[in-house]
């Protein structure tokens, strides 16, 4: 029972390890990131005055005909992202963007960098610093294109000392000519009064600016701040009279309001360009920002954020509850089931330590699963709730430990008399640790699955610090064992039970088949992350783990010569399991470029150019994964009231497939304050948005897409 007990710790163990081994990934075919973009972390003194603020730059310099992104990317892609690793005290400003460049790619228009780009960033230190060097370092998360799109990162340093008292810092001379361009880059505050207004259908920027009528100025070019402003493939027409200049541009958006707050870039009559800020930027945060002690910068809040921490801490708590109901949750259930039957015949006071053992269970596993959250995004990792599960080795992993306990419960081997209460054999002393394990086992089963308020409570967690994080993790633990822990509270329920018999046997072999639909489940979403090379593999996994219990079940009962040959076949069978779950990592299947249902890909650029139609717009966030996501789609999106209804409003579908890593969509995710799928939008094509709830019904959705305007002329005929 002793290899058994460490064979499941090792399994837990493996889980926030295995999670971030996947988040660290890289592309494994075409070109590799670091032959595309080379990154330095460049700093402008020579030395650190303490309270001084000082700046550094990111040195992006992209191989001829490559780009990367401005803080808008235009038609498509993703910014660069820094994350900062400081020493204790100091604090990072936000990224100081560079006037970009238009880049078509096709018919797409996209704003950013070609060549080589600086971002600098102000950066604080203390009033009081410690001798010795101060060491900087930051990852930057990029994404370099031409025709096709790389992602890469890049973990860069640099350590400057600490200037002595009394001395004058002065700007490091191998670094002062890039830090001069890089000034030179940035846009300067308009002097001239501007405004923007609607004449037709088209945007009108004015710019009160006289002396620029004998300048004759050309390339002229307003990269807005926001992203759905403009649709930036269409000519931006400028004209220059007496009284200044007019640009006339093309909405995004037929109706309303749209800011032209942004960047306005020209060229002289001599050649020289020059960049001027429309208004100010919107408040940029930065990402990962972060002191010795790992303690992150908080973002602002989102905006449908609840209303402080106890306001978070509730609908977490409620969260918690309905998370019982969920589908994912059911195989514990069974296991709750033969727990309670054993314990039937227990004190009242012995029936209430196995609740606060399986409560206890409950509060480790969500809090160690925060904590991993709040390390990785502290990194600068894109994440959110249910991660682990885009990696491969850990659904692999859940598959096989599964696997191992319906045999267990099947009566293919035995463990000893204990395992019937799932996980009291681990310590036939109190049987309190099996309780314990149980709570383990239900929140890692829980994790596919988001039920009502969690999205918005989790959201909310993910963007505050540390503590108030693991304040909102607990609160949604105490929800899920808070059933469980109430009714051992009241033993006089139990008495009600069923006294043991040999009938428990029966129910348990029945109770395993849950387990067994959970590990075909998991497979199934194994196939969609890797290759039929890795699939083989993991099915042979299945082999070796009944080769392992196999080992340990007839070594039980032989004498000291058996029961060594047992544990060494036992070892060989876990080492070839390794080797083959290695394979998992290497044979990553490739991005599906169609998804099933009438749906298309999600792609930024696809949505914004559908809104720029004003096409209305379903979008779906999903995960193979996501048990909740599965059971909506089945039932609600797929129904055939919901695809009249689409098809009579012109609806679009948008699938975005989150079963693996994709920055793309953990942006969306995190623009509307959610921390992982499912999430539904609906965009009405008039420049509205609704966000739907997590548990959909046929009749909900459409409803909602009924109360959309209804299409006419050319656009009714157009089908999702």
């Amino acid at each position: 029972m002793r290899r058994l007990r460490a064979l499941a710790l090792i399994a837990w163990s493996l889980l926030p390890a295995a999670a971030g081994s996947a988040l660290a990934q890289a592309p494994r075919a075409g070109p590799r990131p670091a032959d595309l973009v080379r990154v330095d972390l460049l700093a402008e003194p020579g030395a650190v005055e303490p309270g001084q603020p000082f700046t550094v730059g990111v040195r992006l310099t992209m191989k001829p005909n490559w780009h990367v992104y401005w803080r808008n990317p235009g038609d498509s892609g993703l910014p660069p992202e820094v994350a900062w690793t400081l020493p204790a005290g100091f604090s990072a400003g936000p990224i100081a963007w560079p006037a970009p460049e238009r880049i078509p790619v096709a018919d797409l228009m996209n704003y950013g960098y070609e060549g080589e780009t600086v971002l600098t960033v102000l950066l604080t230190p203390p009033e009081v610093l410690p001798p010795g060097p101060v060491a900087l370092r930051a990852k930057v998360s990029y994404l370099v294109c031409e025709r096709e799109c790389v992602p890469g990162e890049a973990t860069v340093s640099a350590s400057l000392p600490v200037a002595l008292p009394g001395t004058s810092v002065r700007p490091d001379p191998r670094t002062r000519e890039v830090f001069a361009a890089a000034r030179a880059e940035l846009p300067r505050p308009a002097p001239w009064p501007w405004h923007g207004a609607r004449e037709g259908d088209a945007l009108v920027l004015t710019v009160t600016a006289p002396d620029l009528a004998g300048d004759a100025i050309r390339d002229v070019a307003l990269f807005p701040y926001g992203e759905s402003t403009l649709e930036n493939a269409a000519p931006q027409v400028a004209s220059v009279d007496a009284a200044g200049l007019r640009l006339r541009l093309k909405p995004a958006s037929g109706e309303g309001p749209a800011p032209l707050d942004g960047v306005l870039t020209f060229r002289t009559g001599a050649g020289e360009r020059r960049a001027y800020a429309l208004g100010e930027p919107p408040a940029a945060t930065v990402p990962g920002a972060s002191t010795a002690a790992g303690s992150p910068s908080p973002p602002p809040a989102p905006a449908d954020a609840p209303e402080g921490l106890w306001g978070a801490v509730l609908l977490a708590l409620l969260g918690g509850l309905v998370l019982n109901l969920m589908p994912c949750v059911f195989p514990v259930l069974s296991i709750k089931v033969l727990s309670l039957v054993r314990h039937s015949g227990e004190g009242p006071a012995r029936i209430r330590l196995h609740g606060l053992a399986y409560t206890a269970g409950v509060l480790a596993a969500f809090l160690a699963l925060a904590g991993a959250l709040i390390a990785l995004r502290a990194g600068g990792a894109g994440i959110g709730w249910g991660f682990q599960l885009q990696s491969p080795l850990v659904v692999a992993g859940l598959a096989y430990g599964l696997f191992a306990m319906a045999l267990g419960l099947s009566g293919a081997f035995q463990f000893g008399a204990g395992f019937a209460g799932m996980g009291d054999g681990l310590a036939r002393r109190s049987g309190l640790e099996g309780s314990f394990f149980t709570g383990l086992l239900a929140t890692v089963v829980a994790t596919p699955c988001t039920a009502p308020f969690m999205g918005a409570a989790v959201g909310f967690a993910l963007t505050r610090d540390a503590a108030t994080c693991l304040a909102v993790f607990a609160a949604l633990g105490l929800g899920l064992a808070l059933p469980f822990a109430l009714l051992t509270a009241w033993p006089a329920a139990l008495r009600r039970l069923p006294r043991p018999g040999r009938w428990m046997e029966t129910l348990k072999q029945a109770l395993a088949f849950p387990l067994y639909a959970t590990v075909a489940w998991l497979t199934w979403v194994l196939s969609q992350q890797v290759g039929s090379g890795g699939l083989f593999a993991a099915l042979l996994g299945f082999v070796l783990v009944g080769v392992c219990a196999f080992a340990l079940d007839q070594g039980r009962a032989a004498g000291p010569l058996g029961r060594r040959l047992a544990v060494a076949a036992a070892v060989a069978a876990v080492a070839l399991l390794g080797g083959l779950v290695s394979v998992l990592d290497r044979d990553r299947a490739a991005p599906a470029v169609a998804v099933a249902g009438g749906a298309e890909p999600f792609t930024r650029a696809r949505l914004d150019a559908l809104r720029a139609e004003g096409r209305p717009v379903l979008v779906d966030m999903t995960a193979a994964w996501c048990i909740t996501c599965q059971v909506n789609e089945r039932l609600a999106l797929r129904s055939e009231a919901v695809r009249e209804a689409m098809a009579a409003r012109g609806v679009v579908l948008l699938r975005g497939d989150w079963t693996n890593q994709n920055p793309e969509i953990t942006r969306v995710l995190e623009a509307h304050g959610r921390s992982g799928v499912p999430l539904y939008l609906l965009y009405d094509g008039r420049g509205g948005v609704t966000v739907l709830p997590q548990i959909l019904t046929a009749g909900l959705v459409r409803d909602a897409i009924e109360a959309l305007p209804a299409a006419g002329g050319a656009r009714a005929a157009l089908q999702p």
